[in-house]
Formats: structure tokens, sequence, C-alpha cells
């Protein structure tokens, strides 16, 4: 399974998901319950890779990702992820580590913080075509 974290600072997790151009990517494929996670990979989005311009029209950076797990998302990334087979989670956790080893052992995320820009996103997405 692969889980991809948007992070402003390479080491937190940070909002707004479908305008983040820093993912770290956990490939835990070979991922064994009570092992350190694995060192994650940086991808960095140029503008027209970022969900909220992607047409949809060729492969991804992110493609394979299962989990996409951020600080805040919109309606329309959300459904835009699902199409594209991903699952979004939300959550208040700013480690990516912490987040993903609750993740793992069935704990429960904590809540989302506040972040202006979802309530922004929710209104485009009135009008969006995902």
């Amino acid at each position: 399974m692969k889980i991809a974290v948007p992070t402003k600072d390479w080491a937190t997790v940070s909002g707004h998901a479908g305008q983040s151009t820093c993912w770290l990517v956990y490939d835990l494929a070979d991922h064994q319950a009570g092992e350190k996670l694995p060192a994650p990979t940086r991808v960095e989005l140029t503008k027209e890779q970022l969900p909220h311009y992607f047409k949809d029209d060729g492969p991804h950076p992110l493609d394979g990702v299962e989990i996409m797990l951020a600080g805040s998302a919109g309606d329309g990334f959300i459904r835009h992820m699902k199409k594209r087979g991903a699952d979004v989670l939300l959550t208040g956790e700013t480690d990516p580590v912490t987040a993903i080893n609750r993740l793992i052992a069935g704990e429960a995320l904590p809540e989302q913080r506040f972040d202006i820009t979802t309530t922004l996103c929710r209104l485009r997405d009135l009008f969006s075509r995902h």
C-alpha cells in the first residue's frame, strides 16, 4: 500500500491538499507491523500536475497511491482522488509518521485543524468539474 502526505517543509502534514506541490510517498508494500516506517519518496508536482489543475489526460506522479493523508482538502479533491483510486483521510496530526502509525494500528486520527482554505474550496467545488 502507498500512502501520500502533502507537505510544505518535508516534515509536517499540510492542508489544502489540492494545491500542494510537495508530497511524501510512503510505500508500505514490504512493511511489517512493529517495524519503523520506510523512508518516504519525495515527489514535487508542477503546477499542471496539481490536482486542482490536472486534466486526467495521462499518468500522474501520485498514481498508485491508495491513501492520501492531509490536514484539509475540498470535496472536489476528495471526489477527484476517489476516481483515481485513492481515499483521502483528513487529520489534525502534523507528524506524518505518527499519523501513518496510528492509521496502521487502527487508531482514530485527531480531528482536522480549522483551515479557511477548506471553506473557500467548498465554494469553488460547487462549480468544479470533479
